[in-house]
């Protein structure tokens, strides 16, 4: 599903983010890539989302060679990876499922088709009562669930969920663990990069540790170790 072989990145002046890195993530697993600030998550997800590319090596998604990818092929792979952020990013001035919709309409879906997932969507967040409300007026883990929601309407094969619970409770963390956890069970590969040493140890999924650039540990059932 996802391979890195022999990543690296390098930024100037001669500052290494990843050093030499691989790393193969299997179709339908859920993975947590833990580390520190610093130690080269962030620029894994830029290279994975085609925000950035890689100094060296070679990397795949779903058997694309993203590795040289250009510019007007980068939306099409953010229709395969699915990418939830710690900071919601939802539009104000939109309720949630104007919200979802939005990321259906830039990409030329009729009204017909949108009509017909963005309920589907919202119903597997927990959102279906809560449609017509704006961000500033729910919580901040149901703007996360509709974050997810819009993350999930290009039904991707792959979810990256970049720190989603940086800006949560612990309860509201949970429930958004707990609602990945479900997406899994669909089928859909999830990636969570994070350093919240509650919630990757009580996953007991596997576990990818990064420290200083390089993949220091990789285990079946993992847990934080720095």
């Amino acid at each position: 599903m996802i391979k890195l072989l022999n990543i690296s990145k390098i930024y100037h002046p001669d500052v290494a983010a990843l050093k030499d890195v691989n790393l193969h993530i299997k179709p339908g697993e859920f993975i947590s890539i833990v580390g520190q600030s610093g130690t080269g998550k962030t620029t894994m997800v830029k290279i994975l989302t085609g925000e950035e590319r890689a100094s060296s090596g070679k990397v795949l998604v779903g058997g694309w060679d993203i590795t040289n990818i250009g510019q007007r092929e980068v939306p099409w792979l953010r229709r395969q990876i699915g990418v939830i952020f710690q900071d919601f990013k939802l539009l104000p001035k939109k309720n949630l499922r104007e919200n979802v919709s939005f990321a259906l309409e830039v990409c030329g879906n009729t009204p017909t088709k949108i009509g017909s997932i963005v309920p589907q969507v919202m119903k597997i967040v927990g959102l279906e009562d809560k449609q017509g409300r704006y961000p500033h007026e729910v919580s901040g883990g149901e703007q996360q669930r509709a974050a997810i929601a819009r993350a999930l309407v290009h039904r991707p094969k792959i979810l990256l969920a970049d720190e989603p619970t940086g800006n949560l409770d612990s309860i509201n963390a949970n429930e958004i663990i707990e609602l990945l956890l479900r997406i899994n069970r669909f089928g859909t590969t999830v990636v969570l990069v994070t350093h919240n040493r509650e919630v990757v140890n009580k996953l007991k999924r596997r576990v990818i540790t990064l420290d200083n650039g390089v993949i220091v540990s990789d285990q079946e059932v993992g847990k934080y170790i720095l």
